[in-house]
């Protein structure tokens, strides 16, 4: 079954930032992973949206989103991430419409 990660970031250190964005492509294109977006100018419809930037990803499976997250890979150049910016992860199972 297809997912989806969403995620919503406050980026405090673009400098750091592009260290984690640097390697990003090259560990992700390995998992089978699809970009589908990637916005820092939101357009709010509803509540209180404070992120500089939204992301949302597909995955095949969810065995193949953990193993991508897992990767010791990606887990070396998360922590560019962590260090440069707060923000929330979640992943969101595609609907079966077969």
């Amino acid at each position: 079954m297809t997912v989806y990660l969403i995620a919503n970031i406050n980026i405090q250190d673009r400098e750091e930032y592009a260290n984690y964005e640097a390697g990003f492509m090259d560990i992700f294109s390995k998992y089978n992973g699809r970009m589908l977006a990637v916005d820092e100018a939101q357009t709010t419809l509803e509540g209180d949206w404070s992120y500089t930037r939204s992301v949302l990803i597909e995955f095949p499976s969810e065995q193949e989103a953990r193993a991508w997250y897992e990767s010791d890979e990606y887990q070396a150049i998360a922590q560019h991430r962590f260090a440069s910016s707060e923000g929330n992860l979640a992943m969101i199972k595609g609907l079966d419409v077969g």
